[in-house]
């Protein structure tokens, strides 16, 4: 595969964020209403906070970090989402390293929530160094929980 490369995303990648998070179990479930996709991403990106990932000049998923999301004081792992025909290719790993090496740079932490119906995203989280620190039961959904993960980025450091 070819080297993935990042960059902060414009209003150009608005089309290819919005399909990647649209075509996503989270999409499905929290952006689902007409517009709600596009107005979280044009957010990221007015906030100049969402990044995206190529392949050559195909723009292929993106992340989305709020600085102090997390209890106004920790980065918030708002949004990672790829575009379906590019999963399972390294890209989402790819997008996490990325975040966390823009975070650790003022943050020793970086948290974000995964929802009790997608068991495959929590365990990405957790292969890649994140534990449950909480749940939260109908944060977002009634009948939703949402697992709090958090990762040391100190540890990061150290290796």
């Amino acid at each position: 595969m070819r080297e993935i490369t990042f960059s902060k995303a414009n209003e150009q990648h608005l089309k290819d964020c919005r399909d990647a998070l649209c075509r996503s179990t989270l999409g499905e479930r929290y952006f689902s209403s007409q517009g709600s996709a596009e107005e979280a991403i044009l957010e990221g990106i007015r906030q100049e906070n969402l990044y995206v990932a190529f392949i050559g000049e195909e723009c292929v998923g993106f992340t989305y970090i709020i600085p102090k999301g997390a209890f106004h004081s920790f980065p918030y792992l708002h949004i990672i989402a790829v575009k379906e025909e590019y999963r399972d290719r390294g890209i989402g790993k790819a997008l996490l390293d990325y975040s966390e090496n823009i975070v650790c740079e003022a943050a020793d932490k970086l948290f974000l929530v995964v929802a009790d119906y997608n068991p495959d995203a929590k365990r990405f989280y957790e292969r890649n160094g994140y534990q449950q620190v909480g749940e939260i039961p109908n944060l977002y959904r009634p009948g939703v929980t949402e697992y709090m993960m958090e990762k040391d980025l100190q540890k990061k450091l150290l290796f």
